[in-house]
């Protein structure tokens, strides 16, 4: 018998997320993978589930699970950004956002790196990695289309880490481009080309159109853009401690803040076509077996046992 499952978070929708759903971020393909039950956080379920999975919104964090305890027989809690960003929080609130991982019966991450922290931090029993994933329905056809040009992962400030991948990017190509996120800076302009705010299906589709990526990003969360690359087989020179770099990329992986070194993985894949085309491979080929839906869903009936 499938388990029963309800999300919690932030948004105003009740009900499930369709599979081909034109914004299919992280958290919609896992409503969506293990067909669960959407709630906005502030409201009560009309039934009862095995698990809730509450992702408490960062500028909220004062969420009181009792008042969906009484619904699904165990709670869990998803990180919902880097798992240092509580401690921005007044100190009464990371108090609060501490005791409530504690009462949790399962604390979700994820990253390896983030499973060790909260674990170190709460002592907790059961915290588990909840992979990153895609659900490839929402993006239909992908068209075989001649790449070129290079596209970085995030605007200039510190949590997308802009600047590096800007100067990595810039070391080998005259034409830079970008996204647009919400923490863009007014003159990014100046050094690059932004793309327009857009759903995620436009946005998997328009990032088929480049040849390189380069995501240096210090806020390690779902880790989506390298996951994306690593569908299209697009190669992504990203920083260590986040696992879809790690685990699809491992020859693009550098240390954090080593820019000499990324620099040097970007030049070889600009001018070593065999390079390009292994770590190119290699990246369809790690998505596939790690990361593809039958292997969340494996995983998920393998480890997730309600009693």
């Amino acid at each position: 018998m499938q388990n029963t499952i309800a999300f919690f978070t932030e948004m105003g929708f009740n009900g499930k997320v369709s599979r081909t759903h034109e914004n299919m971020r992280t958290e919609f393909a896992w409503m969506c993978a293990l067909n669960a039950d959407h709630y906005n956080y502030r409201q009560q379920p009309s039934k009862q589930y095995d698990l809730g999975i509450i992702i408490i919104p960062k500028k909220d964090p004062n969420f009181d699970l009792s008042s969906i305890k009484k619904y699904c027989k165990k709670v869990g809690v998803m990180q919902e950004g880097p798992h240092w960003y509580f401690q921005d929080y007044t100190l009464d609130k990371q108090i609060w956002y501490y005791n409530t991982l504690r009462e949790a019966d399962i604390i979700f991450t994820h990253n390896e790196a983030d499973k060790k922290y909260y674990k170190g931090i709460t002592e907790h029993s059961d915290v588990r990695v909840m992979k990153s994933l895609m659900i490839e329905d929402a993006i239909g056809e992908v068209k075989d289309v001649e790449r070129d040009g290079i596209i970085i992962g995030g605007n200039f400030v510190h949590w997308y880490g802009g600047f590096d991948s800007y100067i990595v990017a810039a070391s080998q190509f005259d034409k830079v481009v970008a996204p647009s996120m919400g923490r863009k800076q007014p003159g990014e302009e100046q050094l690059i080309e932004h793309l327009p705010y857009m759903t995620w299906k436009q946005w998997i589709h328009k990032l088929n159109e480049f040849k390189y990526g380069v995501h240096l990003m210090r806020t390690h969360a779902a880790g989506t853009f390298a996951l994306n690359c690593a569908f299209l087989g697009i190669p992504c020179i990203g920083y260590a401690g986040l696992d879809t770099q790690e685990i699809c990329h491992p020859a693009l992986t550098v240390e954090i803040g080593d820019i000499d070194s990324a620099k040097k993985k970007l030049a070889l894949l600009k001018n070593n076509s065999y390079f390009y085309n292994n770590t190119s491979a290699s990246a369809r080929k790690n998505y596939k077996k790690y990361y593809n839906e039958n292997k969340f869903n494996t995983t998920w009936k393998e480890q997730f046992k309600v009693s």
